[in-house]
Formats: structure tokens, sequence, C-alpha cells
């Protein structure tokens, strides 16, 4: 028995010596695999589109050069990266009937969709900044959301979210793994990482977990009270066609990040004891499937301003 324990010890990995990871399978039919498979590359395209018009459109024309666009751009090419971090892998393993993910490439999963999510998280608090000002002081607009406070502002968001993603992908990937090297989910995710790890060193990233839905919470909070503000300055407008207009601006950006921290705090914070292989999937691909393909549609697309010049960029790139 002694001997045979021995031998089980040594035959359990541990972080030093798994050189990759399997992913979850959403399917173990093929004909299901296949469906998965076009059904993420649907939704994949549909984000490349969204997005890319509307990078060449604020990009090309001058008239949106303006501090809502200019997030918006920056909110596009977070997108695009974070569901480009995910989504393709997923695509080809399915494609090719396998799961496996290297050691450095689901290291570089957890980095770049960290990093990616976190600055979309800051992005969107200054979209709700840049809301505020345009409606209850117009008069300091140009004061406060000049370009050179823009370009502060959103280098602060993207330096933020580096040294996030940086903090707890090292920290994640210092701890031991011993309980396997399959994953849970359809891409490297951390709480599903930690569930492999089999020191109680895993509760630094707890601490860390936690700072995060404080850190969330609070960028949640502030944009609460910023459309609290808004509300109560829009219900002043004489102007029917004005409320209506300002009010269905609010209320989808609103529900993007809405339906963004809610799905993330479920994903990251959520009791082990309501877990479940189907709750995981499904929120996991609520919040980092989704948005970067509906995001397009309900935020930026709904201005008639920036879709008249995406339908015309896209007209225009069109060969006859």
């Amino acid at each position: 028995r002694w001997l045979r324990s021995l031998c089980l010890m040594q035959q359990m990995p541990n972080s030093s010596s798994i050189t990759q990871f399997l992913l979850l399978e959403f399917a173990d039919t093929r004909e299901l695999q296949l469906l998965h498979f076009w059904l993420f590359l649907g939704i994949y395209l549909a984000a490349l589109l969204g997005n890319g018009l509307i990078i060449i459109a604020v990009a090309c024309d001058r008239h949106l050069h303006t501090p809502m666009y200019f997030f918006l751009l920056n909110l596009s090419l977070l997108d695009l990266g974070s569901i480009s971090t995910t989504v393709p892998k997923s695509m080809a393993n399915s494609l090719w009937d396998t799961r496996d993910i290297s050691y450095a490439g689901c290291t570089a999963q957890v980095f770049f969709f960290l990093f990616l999510m976190s600055v979309e998280y800051f992005l969107l608090t200054l979209v709700a900044y840049d809301r505020y000002v345009a409606i209850c002081k117009p008069l300091h607009y140009g004061t406060l959301l000049g370009s050179r406070a823009c370009a502060n502002m959103a280098a602060a968001a993207w330096g933020s979210g580096f040294l996030y993603a940086v903090l707890h992908t090292a920290n994640t990937f210092s701890l031991p793994l011993c309980q396997g090297n399959a994953i849970d989910q359809f891409f490297c995710e951390i709480p599903q990482i930690l569930k492999l790890s089999c020191s109680d060193s895993y509760l630094r990233e707890v601490v860390l977990l936690v700072s995060s839905f404080v850190l969330v919470l609070g960028c949640f909070v502030f944009i609460v009270l910023s459309y609290a503000q808004i509300f109560r300055a829009v219900l002043r407008i004489p102007s029917e066609q004005g409320r209506h207009k300002a009010f269905s601006t609010c209320l989808l950006h609103l529900a993007v990040v809405s339906l963004v921290i809610s799905t993330s705090i479920i994903a990251y914070l959520k009791p082990p004891s309501i877990s479940s292989p189907s709750l995981d999937l499904t929120v996991a691909v609520l919040y980092s499937v989704l948005p970067p393909a509906l995001n397009p549609l309900i935020c930026s697309m709904r201005n008639r301003e920036l879709k008249d010049d995406a339908i015309r960029k896209l007209i225009s790139s069109t060969p006859l």
C-alpha cells in the first residue's frame, strides 16, 4: 500500500510538470461539435464586422474625432481583442476534435483576457463620465474632456488593466497544480484553474478576486450615480424627442454594463455550492462571447451619425 501510494503521488501532475491543459468540450458527438463551430464562427464574424466598421468609421471620419467616439473606438478594439483571445481556440478544438491547449497558450489566454476585460470596465466608466459631462455640464465639456485629458484617461485605463492582468496571471500560475490538467471551461478561466490547486495558497488569489470585486463595484456605483444625475437633467429637457434620444442612449449603455459586470461577478465570485458545469459555461458565454458581438449593435450602431458613416464605409469598400 505504501509503494502504491508513493507511485500515485509521483504520477500526480504539478504546475512544473504540466505542459498542456484540456479544455471543456461543448459536446461529445461530432455533429454537435460542428454545430458549436459554426455558431461561434457566426458570432465571431459578427463581432469582427461590427467592431471593424466602427474602428474604420471613427478613424477615417474627422467629424467623429470627439471624446465619445474616441472611447467607442477603444471599446471596439478591446472587444475585438477579447473575443479573439477565447473564441478561435474553442472553434479550432471543435473543428479538429481536440481539447488541448499548451501551458504557455493558457497563460497567454488568461493574461490577455484579464487585460482586455479590465480595460473595458474602466472605459465603460469613462463613457458614463463623458455622457455625464456632455449632458450635465455642457459648458465645461471642452475643458474637462479635451484631447489631452481623454488620452491621459485612456492611457490610465490601459496601464491599470495591464498591471491588473500581470498581478492575477503571475499569482494564479505560481500556485502548485496537482488536481489534474482538465479545465471545466471552453477557455482558461481563473476560477477553473484554481480548482486544480492543491495548496492553501489559493487564498491569495481569493483575496485578489475580492479586491477586484470591490474595484468593479466601485466602477458600477460611479456609473449608476452618473446616470442618476443624467436622468435628472434629461427630465428637464422640454423636447420629448430629445428626452427619448438621451434615455435610449443611456439605457443601452447601462444594459451593456449590467450584463458584463453581473455575469463576471457570478463567474468569479459565486459560491462553490451553486457551481455546475452548465451554469459555468452559460455564464462564461454571456460575459466573454456575446458582449463583443452585441456591443456594436446596442451601443454604437444606435447612433445615427456613426451608423450612416459605417454603412457608407461598407458600401464604398464593396467591389461592384
